[in-house]
């Protein structure tokens, strides 16, 4: 039977709550693979759920996103085999781990010319960019489009794939630094939204037009600007809370506004199918190949050394991807 470390919380809070434990992995069920798993994906989301902002059952692991190498196939598994180099996501929690069993139909081969960290580093966040720039709002030449956090490892590939369609786009980022890596990413502008006159200067930016989509990570401290970033019947999209979350606020706003749309999506509805989601991995796929998603990553950490990954994150002290090597 194979032995596996997997990180495993009882109970949330900072991140000293997760502990590296072992365990004995059965082999696979049907329908499932086993994997020895050689790069692991960090997504902000693996911090709302830690901190309990996001709470799920405990015992749990953590993680959505890991790389591997087939090693057992369970009964039915047809179309994969032992030794296929493969990535997943949304394959239940648990991708904290260094070896796991996981249901195949979440399971995508990895092309020849993408290495195991670089999968993991640009896969989960560019399904995000992906159903963003063309199922929430499709992007296209004549939109002007506003990223926040456009130096993190979403916004980075989210930038660089809007200017690849063609529209005009202007990031925020924290400082100065990370304007500059908003810029390299694909920002026509890049604006540091630490400054209290960042509305204005995004406004100015877009020579007083406003931008069609306002894509929003960031939650409390960004949202009120977006409003006002978006221009009337823009559409406002707030896929994350890094900073905390939204303070509730009267709909009417909306109206007052420019009779603003306001969603707030995630990746897993929209990859809730096999066809869909392995359509949607081809076409990052493809993306990656024809140099129009990069991969960016800010720092790397061994799995046991996971509590400093989600420290360095909330602190916002890297750019980029995260990696975690178990």
């Amino acid at each position: 039977m194979t032995k596996t470390h997997a990180v495993q919380l009882t109970e949330f809070g900072e991140p000293n709550v997760m502990h590296l434990v072992s365990a004995d992995l059965p082999g696979p069920a049907a329908g499932h693979v086993q994997l020895k798993q050689t790069a692991i994906g960090f997504n902000y989301i693996d911090v709302y759920q830690r901190s309990g902002k996001y709470p799920l059952p405990t015992p749990t692991g953590l993680g959505h996103e890991a790389a591997g190498v087939i090693t057992a196939l369970g009964d039915g598994v047809a179309d994969l085999q032992v030794g296929d180099r493969v990535i997943y996501m949304n394959a239940g929690i648990g991708a904290y781990a260094t070896h796991r069993n996981v249901v195949a139909e979440r399971v995508v081969k990895l092309p020849a010319g993408i290495d195991d960290e670089t999968a993991v580093a640009i896969f989960f966040k560019a399904m995000t960019a992906q159903y963003l720039l063309t199922k929430t709002y499709v992007v296209g030449p004549d939109d002007i489009v506003l990223v926040h956090a456009a130096a993190g490892g979403v916004g980075q590939i989210l930038s660089g794939w809007a200017k690849a369609l063609g529209a005009t786009v202007i990031g925020t980022a924290g400082s100065l630094e990370k304007c500059a890596i908003a810029r390299d990413a694909g920002c026509d502008v890049a604006i540091d939204y630490s400054q209290p006159d960042w509305v204005s200067q995004v406004v100015a930016a877009t020579d007083d037009k406003k931008a069609s989509v306002v894509y929003d990570s960031v939650g409390q401290h960004t949202f009120p600007g977006s409003l006002d970033c978006a221009r009337p019947f823009g559409h406002v999209v707030v896929f994350g809370a890094a900073s905390g979350p939204i303070a509730p606020f009267d709909v009417e706003l909306l109206n007052k506004k420019g009779c603003l749309y306001l969603t707030r999506p995630s990746v897993f509805p929209h990859n809730a199918d096999l066809a869909t989601f392995r359509a949607n991995a081809a076409m990052v796929f493809d993306a990656y190949r024809q140099g129009i998603v990069r991969a960016h990553i800010g720092a790397r950490f061994p799995l046991a050394e996971v509590a400093q990954a989600h420290t360095t994150a909330q602190n916002r002290a890297t750019t980029g991807a995260i990696v975690i090597v178990p």
